[in-house]
């Protein structure tokens, strides 16, 4: 599939023949921060805040002492920093141990948009945040430099995720294909390559993109990996295509390239519309750690939580109407503990519904193996029905009926779960006692720290370089 700016399906809008990676490699490496609107710097921003909560909250999680320690063992030249732990490592090490702590409790931002609103299942932040970081503070990147590259990555990432005509349960895990194609835009622009440069680093990393479903199907802790990878695979490929090393000549639209190797019914037309007049990228900030297709039935739950006190002992039957394909998927699947708690609880309907009913939301402190044999939080489990008996175009909706002792019905319907910036946006308070509660959760970083860090970020165009982010969330150095 060589798709050019002649052919029906290219980019639209180029000069002569301009493959698709072309007319991206142009788009990013001429843009400039003026040119910006000021809502995307925005809501770039907040994607950086939640991220860093992200990362301050996913350092103790399940199996990353051993990605630290690996890391460490790793050695090499002090680049960049692996937030929270502090050590210093070499920038592709830093961004793929940041990656894995973001991931850990499938907290981070979702939701790739396109235009006219269009929205499929994506975590492209969790891959370009910790690059920007890592290749930032490894190049001494202004403030500005970091957010004008990150805009730029999220948007082109968040085009493909649209173009690609990603399915959730297809397969294969777009946070490893997407997000790599986007990290090593952004690793690119940071480090100065030139049009040729950038292409070849797009055409290397293409060598890399994968990911599978498999792991959260299985519920392993590999479902960290494929976001990590990218980001550890997009700032090794830029640093080769510096050097010299060459790349497939079009990597996004070319025979062989992404559209043709993962993407079964692709839309390349999406890729370059409206291009440099509208930036796109993860656009819902989730309230709750667990996997978006749980949020209608959790938000539901949190609902009913939230209308009055629960007497829980005297709930006989709580039956959750979703689709069939909901209910066929990772999350409509029994829970079970399992060996990776986390991973077993972020993904289950069941869990995180009786989580909420309990606690009225759901978050890292809940994804742990005591809570989860919490003897009424057993109970619940035990009547929790789950029956698809919504349409196949109500993915994002979710009923709820709770039975009590006595005939007492009560029922609770969510069609938009919240979060999504457009229709169910989460207020700058309730984004930033998430980022807040998530250091806490941590336990490392002060909250003095947080909140200075915050205020950095806010006004991070001002900053001449990284360091007092960077150090603000390495305990040691601030």
């Amino acid at each position: 599939m060589t798709t050019t700016a002649a052919s029906p399906h290219g980019a639209a809008g180029t000069e002569g023949t301009s493959t698709l990676t072309e007319a991206l490699v142009r788009h990013i490496i001429s843009m400039q921060y003026e040119e910006i609107d000021g809502e995307t710097i925005k809501r770039a921003k907040v994607r950086l805040i939640d991220s860093l909560g992200n990362i301050a909250a996913g350092h103790g999680a399940q199996g990353n002492a051993a990605v630290l320690a690996l890391a460490a063992r790793w050695g090499g030249a002090p680049e960049s920093t692996v937030l929270v732990d502090g050590m210093r490592v070499p920038a592709q090490n830093a961004a793929m141990a940041n990656a894995v702590m973001m991931r850990s409790y499938d907290f981070e931002a979702i939701g790739a948009e396109g235009p006219d609103r269009t929205q499929v299942p994506a975590h492209i932040s969790g891959t370009t945040v910790p690059v920007a970081l890592a290749v930032g503070e490894q190049q001494g990147s202004s403030g500005r430099d970091l957010l004008t590259a990150l805009i730029l990555a999220d948007d082109v990432a968040s085009r493909l995720a649209v173009a690609s005509g990603f399915d959730v349960y297809s397969g294969q895990d777009n946070t490893g294909t997407v997000n790599g194609l986007g990290g090593a835009a952004l690793a690119g622009r940071l480090m100065g390559l030139d049009e040729i440069q950038l292409r070849n680093a797009l055409g290397i990393v293409e060598n890399q993109l994968a990911g599978t479903v498999a792991n959260i199907f299985d519920q392993t802790l590999a479902f960290k990996l494929p976001m990590a990878f990218a980001a550890r695979n997009s700032v090794v490929s830029a640093e080769l295509a510096q050097l010299g090393f060459t790349g497939p000549m079009d990597a996004i639209g070319g025979r062989h390239g992404f559209l043709d190797m993962y993407c079964n019914d692709p839309k390349p037309e999406l890729i370059l519309q409206k291009l440099g007049e509208e930036f796109y990228g993860d656009c819902v900030i989730k309230p709750w750690s667990s996997c978006r297709a749980s949020h209608p039935s959790l938000d539901a739950c949190v609902r009913l939580a939230a209308e009055g006190p629960l007497n829980l002992e005297a709930v006989e039957k709580i039956r959750i109407h979703v689709t069939p394909r909901t209910l066929a998927g990772f999350v409509g699947a029994p829970f079970e503990i399992g060996d990776c708690p986390e991973v077993s609880g972020a993904f289950s309907i069941r869990f995180t519904a009786a989580t909420a009913l309990m606690y009225g939301t759901v978050r890292p402190e809940h994804l742990n193996a005591n809570h989860m044999r919490d003897p009424k939080l057993v109970a619940l489990l035990d009547k929790i029905e789950l029956v698809d008996s919504l349409s196949a175009h109500e993915y994002l909706t979710a009923e709820v009926e709770l039975f009590t002792s006595g005939g007492i019905r009560r029922h609770s319907r969510v069609d938009v779960p919240r979060g999504d910036i457009y229709t169910a946006p989460l207020s700058e308070a309730e984004i930033l006692e998430k980022y807040f509660a998530n250091v806490d959760f941590g336990g490392v970083v002060a909250r003095s720290d947080a909140e200075r860090a915050v205020e950095l970020v806010l006004g991070l165009e001002h900053q001449e370089d990284l360091s007092t982010l960077i150090n603000l969330f390495t305990p040691h150095a601030s």
